[in-house]
């Protein structure tokens, strides 16, 4: 992929979401070598409201994909934070992705699918990685979907 991801985002319609301040005492990403490793990061809403509700009764599998799409917006605003540019990244390693939902759920990965398709339609075969995707029984401030991520950059 030869053009500036700045210019791939905007080609594709993406704005990135601003940053949020930790809901604790921690910070929203290290760099140890040449990893990034990104804290658990949740969606909002248009007005900054956290998009919450269980999967499988509050929330659709489908509106889960969206709200995992927009988590995947905050995994990249915290990529350009810390990097400066997302012209660094050189590969997406990991995504876990935690899905906030009722014990008969079986489908987890349809729903993290929405941050791990925006990945690879924003890095191309970069975006391309390795994925954990796991039900639970709640998540902050009852988030239906929590992602953390793993990124190798230059």
């Amino acid at each position: 992929m030869s053009e500036s991801i700045d210019k791939r985002l905007a080609d594709l319609g993406i704005v990135l979401p601003a940053s949020i301040a930790p809901m604790a005492n921690y910070v929203p990403s290290v760099i140890s070598g040449n990893l990034l490793f990104i804290s658990g990061q949740g969606a909002t809403d248009d007005d900054g409201k956290w998009l919450a509700g269980r999967v499988g009764d509050q929330v659709t599998t489908a509106e889960g994909y969206a709200r995992a799409r927009r988590t995947g917006l905050r995994v990249l605003s915290v990529v350009k934070q810390a990097l400066g540019s997302l012209d660094r990244v050189q590969r997406v390693v990991k995504v876990l992705g935690f899905v906030n939902a009722t014990a008969d759920f079986t489908d987890h990965p349809a729903v993290v699918n929405g941050c791990s398709d925006l990945l690879v339609e924003v890095f191309g075969e970069r975006g391309r990685h390795a994925r954990s995707a796991l039900g639970v029984g709640g998540l902050p401030v009852n988030l239906s979907v929590e992602i953390e991520a793993i990124i190798e950059f230059r």
